[in-house]
């Protein structure tokens, strides 16, 4: 049983009908979080939506594609209308390359999908529910990102540099939505078995999953603002003391670390 400790708040959890998103919506629910979950395919977020109602929440499931902004607009809508303003945004909804291949060897269309999914998705969002919070003084996003963000990797191209962007989207607008009481985190939950991420060629026959329970808890410890202090910053919860950087937070700020920059090739660089 939950602690109730998310009572009273709302939370929408893009790609919610399966996966790391299906768990997140049900672990917020059951720590008294109203949840909205968005995504495709109506059968899955109906059986998402069953499993938080267990839990006493309330819930509204919601069809819509993350790269529609028609569509995300009025789903937001439909959200404010049923459950009240939205306290946390979970950019959950995310794809990846079909095949390793070199770029030269990819399908143009499922590349670009890729890209729209994992970086149009969060800015619709983010287009349509920042304006409340704005509003309102408070809120919380959760980006779901990657280790990808943060290195090149050729057989992933379309993935990696989505998540690069989506971590600089965020870094570009945390000093904007920071005095109006809004946090912004990227967090990667590491590699997770999920139905998207146990056929790929680099996981097969992989053991040492990291732990999707434990992402769930880091979800819902950023809904309660445990992570506040380090707004703006990528986190990654298989690899991270997460109570170690937020006591560390203060000196992550002055050192403007966790955020992606050029690294400089010595003092003379001009780019410093």
């Amino acid at each position: 049983m939950g602690s109730g400790s998310l009572d009273g708040q709302v939370g929408l959890v893009t790609g919610a009908g399966r996966g790391i998103g299906r768990e997140i919506a049900i672990g917020l629910a059951a720590e008294g979080m109203a949840v909205a979950l968005i995504g495709r395919t109506r059968q899955t977020l109906i059986d998402t939506l069953k499993e938080c109602v267990h839990h006493g929440a309330r819930g509204v499931a919601v069809t819509a594609d993350v790269n529609n902004p028609g569509a995300v607009r009025e789903a937001v809508r439909a959200v404010e209308r049923d459950l009240g303003p939205v306290d946390l945004l979970v950019n959950n909804a995310g794809q990846i390359d079909r095949a390793e291949a070199p770029i030269w060897e990819t399908d143009p269309v499922q590349w670009w999908q890729v890209v729209e999914t994992n970086l149009r998705g969060p800015y619709n969002l983010l287009r349509h529910v920042l304006p409340g919070m704005v509003e309102r003084g408070r809120g919380r996003v959760v980006n779901l990102n990657s280790g990808f963000a943060l290195r090149p990797d050729g057989r992933y191209t379309a993935y990696a540099t989505s998540k690069g962007a989506l971590l600089r989207l965020s870094d570009n607008i945390a000093d904007s939505v920071a005095p109006h009481g809004i946090v912004v985190l990227d967090i990667s939950p590491g590699a997770v078995e999920t139905d998207m991420t146990a056929d790929l060629p680099m996981f097969r026959g992989k053991k040492d999953w990291a732990s999707l329970p434990y992402m769930v808890a880091v979800t819902v410890e950023a809904a309660r603002g445990r992570f506040d202090a380090l707004h703006g910053r990528f986190l990654h919860a298989e690899r991270d003391d997460l109570e170690t950087l937020v006591g560390s937070a203060e000196a992550i700020r002055a050192a403007d670390a966790r955020t992606l920059r050029l690294r400089p090739y010595g003092p003379d660089d001009p780019m410093i």
